[in-house]
This record gives C-alpha cells, sequence and structure tokens, in this order.
C-alpha cells in the first residue's frame, strides 16, 4: 500500500531536507514509499528495532537505509567518521546495495552539482591494498561489508578505528 513520499516526510520534520534531494526515482520525482517503508522508518528514527518481512523489490533496503542517511544528515555530515556498518552475507548483495546506493548520490550530484554529502563505500576484501588503504585514511559514513571483514575489522590494528568508540561515529 502506498503510504507517503520522501518530500512529504521532510515537509513533516520526519526527515533531514537533503533526503529529499538524495532519494528520488529515474524520472527525478520523489520516491513514493509504502506504508511498511514509513512505517519502518518511524520505527528506525525512534531508535526502535523493527523486522521487514516482504517480497523480492519491495524496498526492505530503503527501510533501513533512509534511517540511516537521516541520522548522518542529521547530525555533522562533515565529519568523516564510520556512522554505520553494514553487513551482508555476501559480496554480491553488497555490491548491488553499492550501485544502487551510487545511482541515488550520482543523481543527486546531476540535480544539486554538488557530491551526495552522505559518502559509503565498499569493503569487502575484494578492493586493493590502495584502495582499503585510502578508506582507512578517509573513512566514509557509512561501510558496506561482509561478516568476515566485520570480523577483521574488529580484531586488525589498522582497520580496528571504523569500530572503535573514540574514533568511529557508530553508537
Amino acid at each position: 500500500e502506498s503510504s507517503a513520499t520522501i518530500e512529504k516526510l521532510v515537509h513533516e520534520k520526519v526527515l533531514h531536507p537533503t533526503l529529499a534531494d538524495i532519494f528520488r526515482d529515474e524520472k527525478d520525482r520523489s520516491l513514493l514509499l509504502y506504508r511498511h517503508q514509513v512505517d519502518a522508518i518511524k520505527k528506525g528514527k525512534e531508535r526502535r528495532s523493527f523486522v521487514v518481512t516482504s517480497g523480492t523489490g519491495s524496498g526492505k533496503s530503503l527501510t533501513y537505509l533512509i534511517p540511516i542517511f537521516d541520522a548522518v544528515a542529521s547530525s555533522n555530515p562533515g565529519d568523516p567518521k564510520v556512522r554505520a556498518i553494514i553487513v551482508y552475507p555476501m559480496n554480491a548483495l553488497v555490491n548491488s546495495q553499492y550501485d544502487a546506493l551510487k545511482r541515488y548520490a550520482d543523481s543527486y550530484e546531476r540535480k544539486t552539482g554538488k557530491s551526495c554529502p552522505i559518502s559509503f563505500r565498499r569493503y569487502t576484501g575484494q578492493e586493493k591494498e590502495e584502495e582499503r588503504k585510502q578508506i582507512q585514511q578517509n573513512p566514509p559514513h557509512i561501510l558496506l561489508t561482509n561478516y568476515v571483514m566485520l570480523e577483521l575489522m574488529l580484531i586488525r590494528p589498522e582497520e580496528h578505528t571504523f569500530v572503535d568508540a573514540t574514533t568511529s561515529g557508530i553508537q
């Protein structure tokens, strides 16, 4: 069941205004969300747990991505710290989600002429050493990874800054 657009949620002060320029469809219209998405987004904003069970292509990933983007946009996005780590069971899902986020970021840049204020990167072990070092030195707001790399982030000193409470923005 259709519910509300991102622009409507921004107008109602549920979401940060920047999200209206980021989350747009391929025709540059504000995304129209389903009721289950809006319900989940509101729960996420309240820092309440939620589970979304719905069919393929129903926009489940937006139920957690939008609250994450909102949290970053609302809390000093100029500060380059990892604010969220999204863990997927396999690299194919990381890559698919990265591609979807890249389309939103590219659309934002075309629309505004500015880089997307919310940064995200893949960190899966597929990246070359030089790229991993660049990510470590200039961490994105959102890391998309898999469970193996998350474990390594917890134990390797050069990656521990992603998850350390004193150096990351993860709460």
